[in-house]
């Protein structure tokens, strides 16, 4: 009797085991999985990246009982710095700005030798970003070329904005030579090298308002160049993830006129190996808390859910996105993109 109690009770126990396998096998994620940290490359800590990826991770983090998912947001160098990253699976997102995105799932520009990052996935897309010449005003840049003969800082190797101005100098013929010195300072330098008077301008790829250039006007007298010429309207025409921009006249103390330009988009990224749970928990959240996010920095402040699902994306969705994407029904878009040059 013993024995065959003992069979009935294992027998039992492993149907119930079965069952409750069955059952949270369909479920479509685990309430309570194990606990999971995950990373956000953003920029400098001047820039918008930053606080986008703080107010990314805040998001998450405030429903971190519900999932199990800690975010922490990094500084990094910026968009190229970001996919090398994510594609060596040293962080789980990036933010990245729509061309360099591109050129990374090509494997053109920056990414050259490395071979198209085919694992790249996109989550969402932020604030337009603008071409952004801030100049001294005493050092007579009115236009882009007026650029040629001075001491330029064009921005870090890994970062948005030396990646955009490696496309200007390019569109222009332009080589380091045709400055008098071409400065390679990382955002969180460049305000106070410029009014410091050790360069005479910097670009910057940014949304706007950005901390580095309120800086910079609130120290010295600065002014914002037009960056709207012949070669850069023929280089917005020609790659569909350029856009015209315009920055607005008084955003900046001094800059009283609207200053026209070029500009990208930022997007959120990550790799095809992320899991879907933990894509779909951080998509969810970011909705979840969508006021929140747009009160975190003024450049958010405009914000709309449904084109941070229609803009500057050039590689497929991940599947965890798609998933909430579905549930709110929304309908993604990805661009289709003409091939890059090879430089």
């Amino acid at each position: 009797m013993g024995a065959n109690f003992v069979r009935k009770k294992t027998c039992v126990f492993s149907t119930l085991t079965g069952l409750t396998v069955l059952v949270l096998s369909t479920l479509p994620f685990p309430a309570h999985s194990a606990n999971k940290s995950i990373t956000i490359g953003t920029g400098g800590k001047t820039g918008v990246y930053y606080p986008t990826g703080v107010a990314v991770c805040n998001a998450v983090n405030k429903r971190r009982a519900d999932h199990n998912i800690h975010c922490t947001a990094q500084s990094t160098d910026g968009s190229v710095d970001n996919v090398g990253h994510i594609r060596a699976g040293e962080m789980t997102f990036g933010v990245v700005q729509s061309d360099v995105q591109f050129y990374a799932m090509k494997g053109y520009g920056p990414f050259k030798g490395k071979g198209p990052d085919t694992k790249m996935r996109a989550v969402l897309s932020f604030h337009p970003e603008v071409f952004t010449v801030v100049a001294r005003a005493d050092a007579g840049i009115k236009s882009t070329d007026d650029l040629k003969g001075k001491r330029v800082n064009i921005g870090n190797p890994g970062s948005g904005q030396r990646t955009s101005m490696d496309l200007v100098m390019n569109a222009k013929k332009w080589t380091k030579a045709d400055f008098a010195e071409a400065l390679e300072l990382p955002s969180s330098e460049q305000a106070k090298a410029l009014c410091e008077n050790k360069i005479d301008a910097f670009v910057f790829t940014a949304g706007h308002p950005n901390a580095s250039i309120k800086k910079a006007a609130d120290t010295c007298d600065v002014v914002l160049v037009n960056v709207a010429d012949r070669a850069i309207k023929h280089l917005v025409k020609k790659f569909p993830y350029f856009v015209p921009a315009i920055i607005k006249g008084g955003t900046y103390k001094g800059t009283g006129w609207s200053t026209q330009s070029f500009g990208v988009t930022a997007t959120l990224v990550t790799s095809k190996d992320t899991p879907d749970r933990v894509v779909y928990q951080l998509v969810k959240s970011v909705f979840k808390d969508f006021i929140d996010l747009r009160f975190s920095h003024a450049a958010l402040s405009n914000l709309d859910s449904k084109v941070m699902i229609s803009t500057g994306q050039s590689v497929p969705y991940h599947k965890g996105a798609l998933k909430y994407f579905k549930q709110m029904g929304y309908e993604p878009k990805v661009d289709k993109v003409r091939r890059a040059p090879k430089r």
